[in-house]
């Protein structure tokens, strides 16, 4: 018996969670789901949107698997699923891009995995308001010291990438390549520019690769990465990103394969490991029963691999392909505009693969 935490989450996730549940109980893997909450909802009614009470449990399972969370956009609430990286060192975000032969997408045999650093960067949070006092100390120490030119009505974000930072996400993504029989590994920087951020985690990057000499590896600008996963993703396996790069990279992945209805997610650090799907909360179709809960049943797909249920995770994965390809029990951003059949609903979905997963 495992003892899992589960947030639903916000908007659409207490759908598409209730739709993990059932498939994960149908393999016949014993679970205890332990339900915390977290997000918009708990901000409203108790001015936290991540009770100390969601990480303790988290601390005492060691996993969890999460409903998308609502993010403010501009004001509000820090993101809880920043906030929850942070306060548990989940450092590796692990975004794996597979294709699914009936998946609506113009690529094909697409099979890459994001490895993105997850606690520095840009989104490690260190920022200053517009106009703040702090803030104008700030700008006047950086225009003394840098011969620069910051304007005083600034808002400023601290980019830190550090040796340990970057050595511990680089070894990760080799130890991943190594562990899953993966061939090549590609960091992504913009160290043409940004010499002393983007240009120390290539170094760093660099020296960890020498001591792979089995893996491949090569290094992109984050730009000519873009234009090349377009082009030819097929080229590329494992690619090794800091943080804000990692997320943009993501979702162009994402969008080769057929969109983030099909893109899992892992948060993974020494101790714990928090699983969740890449899309957002979507509360335009809260309890619409509407939308594809593949994204968070992938994701409970890598957690039953991470606890060691390699054959829980095939039937479900395989499963899922089997759906996909059929092309009946999808919803409608499944569904290409002359299929005949109608699109189902997120617990119908659910079901279909129940049954599949309890015939294997």
């Amino acid at each position: 018996m495992y003892t899992i935490t589960l947030i639903p989450g916000d908007g659409i996730g207490p759908e598409i969670s209730k739709a993990m549940i059932k498939v994960v109980e149908a393999t016949g893997v014993q679970v205890r789901w332990e339900m915390q909450n977290a997000g918009e909802e708990v901000y409203l009614k108790e001015g936290n949107p991540l009770p100390e009470k969601v990480l303790e449990s988290i601390k005492k399972n060691k996993i969890a698997i999460k409903g998308p969370i609502t993010t403010p956009v501009g004001t509000g609430f820090r993101s809880v699923n920043v906030t929850l990286r942070q306060a548990l060192d989940l450092y590796a975000c692990v975004r794996p891009c597979k294709s699914f032969k009936g998946a609506r997408t113009k690529y094909e045999n697409v099979d890459l995995v994001i490895v993105r650093e997850n606690t520095e960067d840009l989104y490690a949070g260190i920022e200053f308001k517009k106009g703040e006092q702090e803030t104008l100390d700030l700008i006047d120490f950086i225009n003394s010291k840098s011969g620069k030119k910051i304007r005083e009505d600034s808002g400023i974000s601290i980019k830190p990438i550090s040796v340990f930072g970057t050595e511990r996400i680089v070894k990760f993504a080799f130890e991943y390549a190594r562990k899953n029989g993966r061939k090549k590994v590609t960091a992504v920087h913009k160290a043409n520019i940004m010499k002393y951020s983007d240009g120390l985690f290539l170094e760093v990057a660099r020296d960890i690769a020498s001591r792979y000499p089995y893996i491949e590896f090569e290094d992109k600008i984050v730009d000519n990465m873009c234009m090349q996963l377009v082009q030819k993703p097929e080229l590329y396996d494992v690619l090794v990103l800091p943080n804000l790069y990692g997320d943009i990279i993501s979702d162009l992945a994402a969008g080769l394969i057929g969109g983030l209805g099909l893109a899992p997610g892992a948060n993974i650090g020494d101790e714990y490991a928090v699983f969740e799907p890449t899309h957002g909360s979507a509360p335009k179709y809260k309890g619409l029963n509407k939308v594809n809960p593949f994204a968070i049943i992938l994701s409970a797909v890598m957690m039953l691999r991470h606890i060691g249920e390699f054959n829980a995770a095939t039937k479900i994965e395989r499963a899922i392909s089997e759906i996909i390809e059929e092309g009946k029990f999808v919803t409608y951003d499944m569904k290409s505009p002359d299929d005949p059949n109608p699109p189902v609903g997120t617990q119908e979905v659910a079901e279909a693969l129940t049954i599949k997963v309890k015939s294997y």
